[in-house]
């Protein structure tokens, strides 16, 4: 009896104060969106998932989850800067957060990446070298693969890729288990080379649930990319270049506080969360705050068994990943922009072409939609300096003017202004007091 009753308050609990309330009257520059709910592990996580997969810019965000409750207050904008207008958009924020944080069953699955059985997901890891890309694709284009869509990070001269490939006869998922063997047979061949410092890594399987940003993080975490090493040839990142400065402090007994400075950028506080997540942290309090150039991050951290971090090691290692989770995705170098007509082997020949003229691929974003290629790559050259604008221009002649575009310049060296920063603990418990003010000042406008 005792129990059908807690089960029936807890039911009554959750349908009164779980919601997701967006406001754009709350701010004068950002939509306001405050998500109450049942706490549970990695729900911090999925919210900024969701607000990152909508390509919402998170300008400022507020996070408490002491107790049972998770409440969080995140300010964002569109990627021109602007409030949120659009209803349809809002409302499917508002479902989007709502079923990816239990609030209610998800019947079409209209969070996350769905099981598909139109592609195979090849996920590879390895030494980074120049050329690499051109050949594992060149590999693909030679077995018949088309790629469908793909991501490709490199770190610290570490390489992870997660790829979609079909079968160029069929258009679907490559299913022969003897082709598929040879497929990473040859992929591994080729990510060993001929000085691989660590064991080469393919793996093989029909796309999961899995997010696949989040699975490049875990590759290359598992591949301890968060490891600096130093090979001849190979300019990583300087240690006079843009740093994140990452400090860790324990205070009260109780928390572990992490403050991060870095370069601004988009995505940033997904990689954070999914890192700390990932790891098996738990956020109880944070506060995030972007400026034009800078970001400023403050969490409350624990381990999932309630302990702060207790060893020196543990410290050095958390603040090696979390520099790490910032520095993958940094858009380093020259951004450029492919779109054209997509057709077997294409792929490995634009990635041919830069090898040929001595373009290092530092990241990329592969995508076909309709029979067409949109590409985004961000290259160097082979010591990690920025291209001479002459190759540039060789490379879009042969490629195509119109169909290779030039998007951005990053400039390697420069540092965001340094600003003199309060004590991160101090500056937490002034935020902890002023986190609740947000929350009753948004729940004033509902």
């Amino acid at each position: 009896m005792f129990l059908t009753l807690k089960a029936a308050f807890d039911h009554y609990l959750r349908e009164a104060f779980e919601r997701v309330v967006i406001d754009n009257n709350a701010s004068e520059d950002a939509t306001v969106i405050e998500v109450d709910s049942v706490n549970k592990h990695g729900i911090l996580l999925e919210v900024v998932q969701v607000l990152t997969d909508m390509n919402l810019v998170i300008t400022k965000a507020y996070i408490t989850s002491d107790g049972g409750w998770f409440m969080d207050v995140f300010n964002v904008v569109d990627n021109d800067g602007n409030k949120i207008r659009d209803k349809e958009v809002i409302d499917c924020i508002q479902r989007r957060i709502e079923t990816s944080a239990g609030f209610v069953s998800s019947r079409r699955g209209s969070v996350g990446v769905m099981p598909s059985e139109e592609h195979t997901s090849i996920e590879l890891a390895g030494t980074d070298r120049p050329g690499l890309l051109s050949e594992v694709c060149a590999v693909l284009a030679d077995l018949h693969c088309n790629v469908v869509n793909a991501e490709v990070w490199t770190h610290n001269a570490r390489a992870a890729a997660v790829v979609h490939v079909t079968d160029y006869s069929t258009g679907c998922a490559i299913r022969d288990p003897k082709r598929l063997s040879t497929i990473k047979e040859l992929l591994c061949n080729v990510l060993k080379g001929s000085d691989d410092l660590k064991t080469a890594k393919t793996m093989l399987s029909a796309p999961g649930v899995m997010h696949r940003e989040r699975r490049l993080h875990q590759i290359m975490f598992a591949d301890r990319d968060y490891e600096r090493v130093d090979r001849a040839g190979l300019r990583a990142v300087e240690e006079g270049s843009s740093r994140p400065q990452v400090t860790l402090l324990n205070i009260e007994k109780e928390y572990t506080v992490i403050t991060m400075r870095s370069k601004d950028r988009p995505k940033l506080l997904f990689d954070i969360v999914c890192t700390l997540t990932d790891m098996q942290y738990v956020v109880f309090h944070g506060m995030v705050n972007t400026g034009r150039m800078e970001a400023y991050q403050e969490f409350y951290i624990r381990h999932v068994d309630g302990l702060p971090i207790s060893s020196e090691a543990e410290r050095v290692r958390v603040i090696q990943c979390l520099e790490a989770a910032i520095e993958r995705r940094a858009s380093e170098g020259l951004e450029l922009e492919l779109c054209t007509e997509d057709r077997l082997g294409l792929l490995s020949d634009i990635t041919r072409i830069f090898r040929e003229n001595s373009l290092c691929i530092k990241r990329a974003l592969i995508s076909t939609k309709g029979g067409k290629a949109k590409d985004t790559f961000y290259v160097t050259d082979v010591t990690g300096n920025p291209v001479d604008p002459k190759i540039i221009d060789s490379v879009r002649q042969q490629i195509g003017q119109t169909a290779l575009q030039v998007k951005h310049s990053s400039s390697l060296a420069r540092k965001p202004p340094h600003q003199e920063t309060t004590k991160g603990y101090f500056f937490g418990n002034l935020f902890k007091a002023r986190a609740f003010q947000n929350f009753k000042l948004i729940r004033s406008y509902s």
